[in-house]
This record gives C-alpha cells, structure tokens and sequence, in this order.
C-alpha cells in the first residue's frame, strides 16, 4: 500500500499545466524530481527566443476586448468549446447558457519558480502580491469591466479610467486594459500590468518598460487611488523591485498595507504572454529563503504557516514505525512541511 501512495503521489497533478501554481510546489513535494530545473531553464530561452519572431495582431486584439467586437474572429474560428467555471467564481450569466469564451484566458499566468534563474538579480522583477482575485479590467465605450480569469463580467461600474466612464469616454479609441488582483477589504484593484493604455496596446513590449509606462500613465490620472461616486474603487499600481538576494531578504522584513499572498518575478524582456509562462515565477514569502538559498529573515512573511507545520505532524505520524521512518520523517521535516495551502 505504500508503494501504491507514493506511486500515486509521484503522479498526481491538479493541472495539466507543466509546474502550475495550483498544484504543490515541485521542489517541496514528494514528487519533487518529475520537472527538472533544465526542462524550466530551457523553456523560457525558447519563449525568448520565439516572441522576437512571432508578432501578433495586438491592436485588433485589444480592440476586439473594449469593443466587444468578436464577429470576425467568430467567422474565422467557428467552435462550441465552454471555459470552465474557475472554483469562487461568480456567473452573471443565466444557467444553462454556454460560458463565455472570449475573456478568458486573457491573463499571463505564473508558474512555481524551480530553478532559480542565473540572471535573476539582473534580469528579473519582484512584486510582491496581495490576498485578492485575479481580475481583468477593461475599461471601454464610457464603462469599466472586471472579468474572472475563466472570463465572466462580475462587476461594471463607472471609474477614471481612460475609456472608463462617459465623461471621459469622447472617443471609442479610448479605452484601457489592465491586469489586476481585487481586494474586497480594500475597496482596491491593484494593477500588476498593462495591457492597453488610451487605445495603445504594449502586449509585446518588455516587461521593465511596461512596468515604467504604466507608473507614469497612473500618475497622470488624478482621482484613481480615491473612492468617489465617479471612482468608486481605487486603482493602486502594485511597486516593483530589483530582484537581488539582499533586495528579496529586506523586502520579507517589510510591512505592507496589504495582506500578503506571495510573489511574483517577472523576466524583464518577456513580453505579455496570456497563458501560463515560465517567464513569469511565483513563491510563498515564506519558501523564498529555502528557494533562492538565503537565511530567513525575521519578520511574519518568513515565518511557515501552520498548516505546514500541521503538515509536518500528519507526514511524520504517518511515517512512524514504517520502514525508512527516520529518512523518510527527515525528507518530510526539511521540505513537505513548507507546502502551500490549498487556494
């Protein structure tokens, strides 16, 4: 029975998603060896390599996002396919309907960070994400749109936006497209990335200067980080950081006014890829000393959480007694326990 377990668990995946976030961590978890460091490596030099050959129609795309316009990309691709309902999602859609198929799967997703990369004090960006939904803003024809990761509207209310509401909406080529995480708590959306901005797509731009030209175009809009009856959510970008060891150990001593989910690294040349990319990295604040091999800094964000401890527990009771015990209880100690929780 054993051997069948850890068969099971060396095999075992969530997502189909090669290293998907919302599966364990693969260097924390029994089936730790299935995903080299090479195979991560490797992939993102192709993507590197491929996005300076591939361009895509991003204006037309963007476009068709503000405007709702889908008529000849329908024509052009005729299918029945339905997206899946993402757990904690809301419908606004009459049940039975087909889900929608055009906002989803617009969002550049993460994956867990493996290998840490050999440039990444050079070459890479750190933003540090708070507890929230993921949400993609499109603000277009005098109104703002929130859509789930799966593509459904959940929300449509007015905000300083360009494009955003109709005092600010004189032309259609106004319009804006963000990269988002809610905070209900706060009343926020912070805004990870840009997309779109006054009918100017940076899809494939680089990540350093997307990161610039969305700081300075939000500083440009008055009103956004205050709720009024015009904005009644804030627009507060999230700040992104160098990624040197010294620069992540002081970051995990910080205080933020925000409930803390993990972090993101961002590869500065990708550019913005909907879909999971290894380009883009994600860890628990408290896996990024073991991960990127420093000590742990003091502070709540370097702390494990109690259900790895609590994993611990169940992992070394379950293993006691058993043949292996102590080398078994050993391995389990020094990695299962920093599992991440279940989302």
């Amino acid at each position: 029975m054993d051997a069948l377990t850890d068969a099971l668990a060396g095999s075992f995946s969530v997502s189909s998603c090669l290293n998907s976030t919302s599966a364990p961590h693969p260097r924390l978890s029994q089936y730790k060896g299935k995903y080299s460091s090479l195979e991560q490596s490797e992939r993102r030099r192709k993507l590197l390599e491929l996005q300076k050959a591939k361009r895509l129609d991003y204006m037309n795309h963007a476009r068709r996002l503000a405007e709702g316009d889908w008529e000849q990309k329908d024509e052009e691709k005729k299918d029945d396919e339905e997206v899946e309902l993402e757990d904690g999602d809301e419908m606004d859609v009459d049940p039975g309907k087909k889900l929608p198929r055009h906002y989803a799967n617009q969002l550049m997703l993460s994956e867990w960070l493996i290998e840490v990369p050999e440039d990444l004090s050079d070459m890479w960006s750190l933003i540090v994400c708070p507890v929230g939904k993921r949400s993609l803003i499109v603000a277009s024809r005098g109104s703002t749109a929130a859509y789930t990761r799966s593509g459904y509207c959940v929300n449509r209310f007015p905000s300083l936006l360009p494009g955003g509401n109709r005092h600010n909406s004189a032309t259609g080529k106004d319009y804006t497209i963000l990269d988002c995480i809610y905070s209900e708590e706060m009343r926020t959306y912070y805004v990870l990335d840009v997309m779109c901005w006054r009918g100017h797509p940076v899809y494939d731009c680089q990540t350093d200067f997307r990161f610039y030209w969305l700081q300075s175009k939000l500083q440009e809009e008055d009103g956004l980080c205050e709720i009024s009856k015009i904005n009644p959510y804030k627009f507060e970008r999230l700040e992104n950081f160098s990624c040197s060891l010294e620069n992540v150990q002081r970051i995990l001593t910080q205080d933020f006014p925000f409930k803390v989910d993990g972090l993101l690294f961002y590869h500065n040349h990708t550019h913005y890829t909907p879909g999971s990319t290894p380009l883009v990295g994600w860890l628990r604040p408290y896996m990024a000393p073991e991960i990127l091999g420093f000590p742990a800094p003091p502070g709540h964000l370097a702390e494990k959480p109690s259900y790895a401890q609590e994993q611990m527990r169940q992992i070394l009771e379950h293993k006691k007694g058993g043949k292996g015990a102590a080398e078994g209880g050993k391995y389990e100690l020094e990695h299962l326990s920093t599992l991440p929780a279940t989302e």
